[in-house]
């Protein structure tokens, strides 16, 4: 990781499999960015299946890729408190400061047109495949990411909380 290498999927499911069987997992539990690949999928429902435990729900949040390159190329991160803006969208009332801690704004180095478009299309690649292997279990909610956040936020609690 500190080179900047991807984790192994190996390790990344140990990870996520010792996180899963902390007490406050039992009643539930819900994962971020996990699993990417059909790989880790696959690897996850055995370990589920071995804990005893079941994955009911997918949200998969569907936004142009357009609309995606924008809104990361205006985002702004406080050096201090970590807090985070966009030009566009959620502005500082101060520009260039942060509205929580009055540190300084920057831009991530990778944030950038042409990085962000190859990091999408690197997630568009490997994504499918998954949106199409939890589509087959008929689990999958997807949720139109370019609504207002509010709208966004509200139809995703409805899908985490419908009954398939």
């Amino acid at each position: 990781m500190d080179k900047g290498l991807l984790v192994p999927d190996e390790l990344v499911v140990e990870i996520v499999k010792s996180r899963l069987l902390e007490k406050d997992c039992t009643e539930g539990f819900l994962l971020d960015g996990f699993p990417r690949t059909v790989v880790q999928a696959e690897a996850l429902d055995k370990v589920l299946c071995e804990t005893n435990m079941n994955l009911d729900k997918v949200i998969n949040i569907e936004v142009d890729k357009n609309i995606l390159v924008s809104r990361a190329i205006g985002r702004r991160i406080c050096k201090e408190c970590g807090a985070t803006f966009h030009i566009e969208f959620n502005s500082p009332k101060t520009e260039g400061k942060c509205d929580v801690c009055g540190g300084e704004l920057y831009q991530r180095a990778d944030d950038n047109e042409e990085t962000v478009s190859k990091r999408i299309q690197v997630y568009l690649d490997e994504t499918k495949p998954l949106i199409d292997y939890y589509s087959k279990k008929g689990i999958i909610f997807t949720i139109n990411g370019e609504q207002d956040i509010n709208k966004v936020f509200e139809d995703i609690v409805l899908a985490l909380g419908s009954e398939n």
